[in-house]
């Protein structure tokens, strides 16, 4: 079966995606809506095909990439889960290098944010990325399955996790103590929300997140950037309250739209991966830690 182009798929699939990827639908009515879609030559399975993520073909880093060190770990998180796996990943060679803690989106440690962790570590930086499911055993192997674990974890118990990988990379011996944090989707709102928590914070880019509210707002002392895809009304209807806290607050911001871009375009195993925003919201996301972390 020969793969679907992104321009050969309705704007309607994509948002029937978004429903059913954030919980809205199940995955029977998910396919039951699919099939009005389905005409001219395109069947219901090209279009899952197409929106289901591809973790064989799209892999941009090896675990053995001769460039970094990359191996998993365990960190203790008190007030979250306990004891909690993460990818560890960091340049070869000596030296200390600025930290990056990556969050993944609402299905745990999946091999996309893996490989996202890697490539920070190729681009300068001792990179964490938690697997908020290990509680519950893990990242089970595919997406569906990980959605369903992370549902029965609570989200701000989730949020301590994060905040001791925090505690945990800026006190690493290979790390200048200088931590940013970059996260997706559900890892959008946790960036967030590390902002609000941690006045020690160098740095956050949310991708896509939810953003938190008026009074916690005011307690953001990180310099933020914020990645947002331009088709996504249900993140960015919160936005317009948020650049007026963040102003009224005088914090660092620049928000960053991409024009006819979905939830989850720099994500490269689904069809609403876009290259051009991707490279570029990744190029932007690299040079402010850059600048923020030395």
């Amino acid at each position: 079966m020969k793969p679907l182009k992104k321009e050969e798929i309705n704007q309607e699939v994509f948002d029937l995606y978004d429903a059913y990827a954030h919980n809205k639908l199940d995955r029977r009515s998910f396919v039951e809506k699919l099939s009005a879609y389905a005409v001219g030559g395109v069947t219901v399975a090209a279009l899952m095909s197409a929106m289901m993520p591809d973790y064989v073909t799209t892999q941009t880093v090896a675990p053995d990439d001769e460039r970094i060190e990359s191996d998993y770990i365990m960190y203790n998180s008190p007030k979250g889960g306990g004891k909690i796996k993460a990818l560890l990943s960091k340049p070869k060679g000596t030296g200390k290098k600025p930290g990056i803690v990556v969050v993944h989106e609402n299905r745990g440690l999946n091999p996309y944010i893996e490989d996202t962790g890697r490539q920070a570590a190729v681009d300068g930086f001792i990179t964490v990325a938690p697997d908020a499911l290990t509680p519950l055993g893990g990242y089970p192997g595919n997406d569906d399955e990980g959605r369903t674990m992370q549902r029965q974890r609570d989200r701000n118990e989730m949020l301590e996790d994060f905040i001791a990988a925090f505690d945990y990379l800026k006190n690493h011996p290979d790390c200048t103590g200088k931590v940013g944090v970059v996260g997706f989707c559900f890892g959008g709102w946790i960036s967030n929300m590390m902002a609000v928590r941690l006045p020690d914070l160098a740095a956050a880019v949310p991708y896509y997140g939810g953003q938190p509210s008026a009074e916690e707002t005011a307690n953001i002392k990180a310099p933020l950037r914020l990645q947002y895809a331009g088709l996504d009304e249900r993140v960015n209807a919160g936005w317009p309250d948020y650049e007026k806290a963040l102003k009224a607050n005088g914090v660092d911001y620049k928000a960053y739209f991409y024009p006819d871009t979905n939830h989850g375009f720099h994500n490269n195993t689904t069809a609403r991966y876009d290259e051009a925003a991707a490279k570029l919201s990744w190029e932007r996301t690299i040079s402010f830690f850059r600048e923020t972390l030395s």
